[in-house]
């Protein structure tokens, strides 16, 4: 299978809520996250993709790689992640920014 195709193909189990069922051999790695504000999402990260591809409250989001001074910035759909030696933060659904660890 070709790269364009495992994007298309992780592209479309996520956006069908499946996210957790892409082979791993897909992906570089899945992480699972629990926020202080009780939210707990799901991100995988490709090797051929600078995007994040979430799964968060229940619905699958894209995030695409932005901008950032240090760490790792990713925004999409009213969702933004931001990874740095620091911790890890996400900004959703008009709820303040919350700090998060892996679970």
């Amino acid at each position: 299978m070709n790269w364009r195709k495992a994007i298309i193909l992780a592209a479309a189990l996520s956006a069908g809520g499946t996210l957790a069922m892409v082979p791993r051999a897909l992906a570089q790695s899945f992480r699972t996250y629990r926020c202080t504000d009780g939210t707990q999402f799901i991100v995988a990260f490709y090797a051929y993709d600078t995007r994040a591809y979430l799964q968060i409250d229940g619905r699958p989001v894209t995030l695409a790689r932005r901008l950032a001074l240090s760490g790792s910035r990713y925004s999409g759909g009213g969702v933004t992640l931001k990874i740095t030696k620091a911790g890890t933060t996400v900004k959703h659904a008009r709820r303040p920014l919350t700090a998060c660890e892996l679970a």
